[in-house]
């Protein structure tokens, strides 16, 4: 009687076992294809983003009204920068405080978005102020007039005899 149970039994599970095979492949199919379908929703929401991001700042900055402010670092440069420090017409508007490895990417010719905001048409003031270690600080202005384009303005550090000047873009 045992034998015939365990023979049934034994029995049953070859039967159930190509089936068993079958829903598990059906079920790796079934993730596959939603792991898939993830994956394109992710890159559906990463483009809208996207989209969105350039919409907002088209709105919030619109090309008539819109400055930005870069920093850069003259070629050759060995200037200690801790910080920079920016106010636009007498208000303060940005400051960073800068890492090693931002410091040495822009030794290395790389160029920073510092500030991107509006302003009205007309003559514009931006006052700059560079500090270093050891209370090395270095403030410079520059006077620029604000068309009905956007303005650009970068602030090129140099340590030099000139530790800052402006280039109008």
């Amino acid at each position: 009687m045992k034998d015939l149970l365990r023979a049934l039994g034994l029995a049953l599970c070859l039967a159930v076992l190509p089936t068993l095979a079958a829903a598990a492949d059906l079920s790796r199919d079934r993730i596959k294809g939603l792991d898939e379908q993830v994956q394109d929703i992710k890159q559906d929401v990463l483009a809208i983003s996207t989209e969105l991001l350039q919409l907002e700042e088209t709105l919030i900055f619109p090309s008539s009204t819109q400055v930005s402010l870069f920093v850069s670092m003259a070629e050759g440069s060995r200037l200690q920068l801790d910080g920079v420090d920016v106010r636009l017409n007498g208000q303060a508007v940005t400051h960073h405080v800068y890492t090693h490895r931002e410091v040495e990417a822009m030794r290395r010719g790389g160029v920073q978005r510092l500030y991107t905001g509006n302003l009205r048409s007309g003559e514009q003031e931006l006052e700059v102020t560079v500090r270093g270690p050891e209370g090395f600080q270095e403030r410079a202005s520059h006077r620029f007039s604000k068309g009905a384009g956007p303005a650009l303005v970068e602030i090129v550090l140099s340590g030099g005899s000139a530790p800052v000047t402006f280039i109008d873009r």
